[in-house]
């Protein structure tokens, strides 16, 4: 399967990307705290005599590699040639933890072995659905000579690496000699920071870092107020954030409100994680710096990147224990993705579910017929807006009435795939109606939001909302973002015989990217993105 020989410009998130991915199998290398997890279960039913305490009877143990070990478990499993370096005890969780990396075909040439070191580990209990205790054993303290020896290796061991991860979780391996042999390589090849103090590594300069919201928030010297919207209270101290990280961007994560995305040009990207049933999952962080990094190492933009991981996430977090996201878990996903466009009385049902719940619906609706970073941008701030994002799609008919002969470029089943994947969007249906009017009037949404330059008294569906009790939102014109500019690139390239190949058709394309400044219409990020 060939593919792009540019993905830089790419915004959507087809099947085919995780194996595009795999197949240039990038040199990934990892240091820091590995540890073994432990998944203990059985089952209670009665108390011990000493205490007040559930006796469980053991009936299976489960192991995985953890913390930086589980990182290089799923950059392995996306496709990637990996390189591991840490430390391990010479005993019996060490030599388990070895094998099963070894195993998964991960270099553990850098992994070293220590007698005065015990391997870090966290063995959960529980009985059937229930985590009754989580003991952490080891780790700590770390011995200086294998310190001084893991610094040594470092400038050879990363010399051909495409990128580095470093997973600081604060047991000392990685400060002193390591962090400065470290610093002393700075800006050779895409860095990825993920520590539990991010501030320790502002001399090393990192492309990203990955605190979570209260890793971030003592960066910062805040206070997160509790109950309260983190991304919200976050958003606004981007620049603060990368300056107190010395990085170029950083991914703030919020477990079940997904990420918030600060670049260095001052944007800011959400993406939303996917509700997942009440499974003891572990790891999903790991999970999402690794696609991240296998990702924007292949090329992709960053937002895409983030968009990538977080599907990468939602897949880990729907498992009981520690697990990875394999190439092949996520072309299933955003395949399954495309046939995710729901009929009028399914999506009418689920709607009613969720305002049931409190929630607040926002509809949008457009033709999103080839994605571009006004899309998304349009979208993210139409999530921003509610609680719940329905994108209703103009039918192929529909849209060849709106556009003319030769559009859609792509089928509304594609279209459909592609916007479902985005993280901001919970629902996606299909209407084949002149005007949205008719599903207006069915989902009664509560915000119904529009792009592009012109005011909510030209819209003939305004009347229809707040009538119905709703709002209408018009957001940002993205002029120098349009649909139309990228089809004329894509029509005009076709006609050159060095045309990159589409990696299933063998049709033609070009990575789909921002078009001209100037070239937008409202057709584009506003009336029918």
């Amino acid at each position: 399967m060939s593919a792009p020989q540019d993905l830089s410009g790419l915004r959507s998130l087809a099947p085919w990307l995780p194996g595009r991915l795999a197949e240039g199998a990038p040199r990934i290398a990892v240091i820091g705290d590995v540890m073994l997890d432990g998944w203990w279960s059985g089952t209670t039913d009665r108390f011990c005599r000493e205490a007040p305490a559930p006796v469980v009877d053991i009936n299976h143990r489960d192991y995985a590699p953890g913390g930086a070990a589980n990182t290089a478990m799923n950059l392995q499993s996306l496709g990637a040639r990996v390189r591991l370096a840490g430390l391990v005890g010479d005993d019996e969780p060490g030599r388990r933890l070895c094998a099963l990396l070894a195993a998964a075909g991960i270099d553990l040439e850098q992994v070293h072995s220590h007698p005065a070191a015990r391997t870090a580990t966290k063995y959960r209990v529980q009985a059937g659905e229930q985590v009754l205790l989580r003991m952490d054993d080891g780790g700590t303290p770390v011995p200086a000579d294998a310190e001084e020896r893991l610094a040594a290796s470092l400038d050879a061991w990363l010399q051909d690496a495409d990128a580095l991860v470093v997973c600081d979780y604060g047991t000392g391996l990685l400060h002193g000699p390591v962090r400065d042999a470290l610093t002393a390589m700075r800006g050779r090849r895409f860095t990825v920071v993920d520590a539990h103090d991010p501030g320790l590594w502002t001399g090393l300069g990192a492309d990203v870092v990955t605190p979570n919201a209260l890793e971030a928030a003592r960066l910062l010297g805040i206070t997160l107020r509790p109950q309260t919207d983190r991304a919200g209270q976050i958003t606004g101290y981007g620049r603060d954030l990368l300056r107190a990280a010395g990085a170029g961007s950083a991914v703030v994560t919020l477990d079940r409100e997904g990420t918030v995305l600060f670049t260095g040009d001052g944007s800011v990207h959400r993406t939303w994680a996917r509700p997942a049933s009440e499974k003891h999952a572990s790891g999903a962080g790991d999970t999402f710096v690794a696609c991240l990094t296998m990702a924007r190492a292949a090329g992709l933009p960053l937002s895409t990147a983030a968009d990538l991981a977080q599907n990468a996430a939602d897949i880990v977090v729907q498992r009981a224990g520690t697990s990875v996201c394999t190439a092949a878990d996520l072309t299933l996903h955003l395949t399954a993705l495309a046939d995710t466009a729901l009929a009028p009385g399914e999506l009418a049902a689920r709607v009613a579910a969720d305002r049931a719940a409190g929630r607040r619906i926002v509809l949008t609706n457009g033709c999103f017929d080839v994605l571009h970073r006004g899309h998304t941008r349009y979208l993210q701030q139409a999530k921003a807006l509610g609680d719940i994002l329905v994108v209703a799609l103009n039918g192929d008919d529909s849209v060849t009435r709106l556009k003319g002969p030769g559009r859609p470029i792509n089928p509304v089943h594609d279209r459909a795939g592609v916007i479902a994947a985005l993280s901001c969007v919970d629902y996606v249906t299909v209407f084949d109606t002149d005007t949205p009017i008719p599903l207006i009037e069915a989902l009664r949404p509560d915000i119904y939001a529009k792009g592009g330059d012109y005011s909510a008294e030209m819209l003939q569906e305004t009347p229809v909302v707040r009538g119905l009790g709703g709002q209408v939102r018009i957001l940002d014109y993205v002029a120098d973002h349009s649909t139309s500019a990228v089809v004329e690139r894509i029509q005009a390239s076709s006609l050159r015989p060095d045309a990159p190949k589409h990696p299933q058709s063998g049709a033609t394309q070009q990575p789909v990217g921002p078009a001209p400044a100037g070239s937008g219409g409202r057709d584009e990020a506003g009336a029918g993105p």
